[in-house]
């Protein structure tokens, strides 16, 4: 059982032409983190996935080979790291905090999605895996 929050930013844009649109993802990264709103869960942290999906222009990048004219998903894991490491209640601060350290560093995204996912809440229930 795991609990997962999924904020989603879309930016709308002008429409473009002529350019080859992709996916950067990363996906399951783990960090182990202390955020929740019991005293117990900022105590002793739990184990979280985090996943990213970044849409952006490619055709440059496709063509030159550089990484300059991409996203350097190195980087994208530090800000994940970063902000991983600051305790929050929820789990949607958590990953709003990470969409918006994403948007402002990469003016270049069209489209962003962050999820995190808590492995262990301290829920007494269990859902069917599905």
């Amino acid at each position: 059982m795991h609990l997962l929050v999924i904020p989603e930013f879309i930016l709308s844009l002008p429409e473009i032409t002529n350019t080859t649109l992709g996916i950067i993802q990363l996906q399951t990264i783990q960090l182990y983190a202390f955020h929740g709103c019991l005293r117990e869960e900022r105590k002793i942290g739990s184990d979280y996935t985090v996943d990213i999906g970044l849409e952006l222009g490619l055709e440059r990048a496709s063509n030159s080979d550089q990484l300059s004219d991409t996203i350097d998903y190195v980087q994208v894991h530090r800000i994940i790291q970063e902000e991983m490491k600051i305790p929050s209640d929820l789990l949607e601060h958590v990953a709003g905090r990470i969409l918006n350290r994403l948007l402002e560093e990469f003016q270049q995204l069209e489209r962003a999605t962050v999820s995190v996912a808590k492995l262990n809440p301290p829920i007494m229930a269990s859902w069917p895996s599905g």
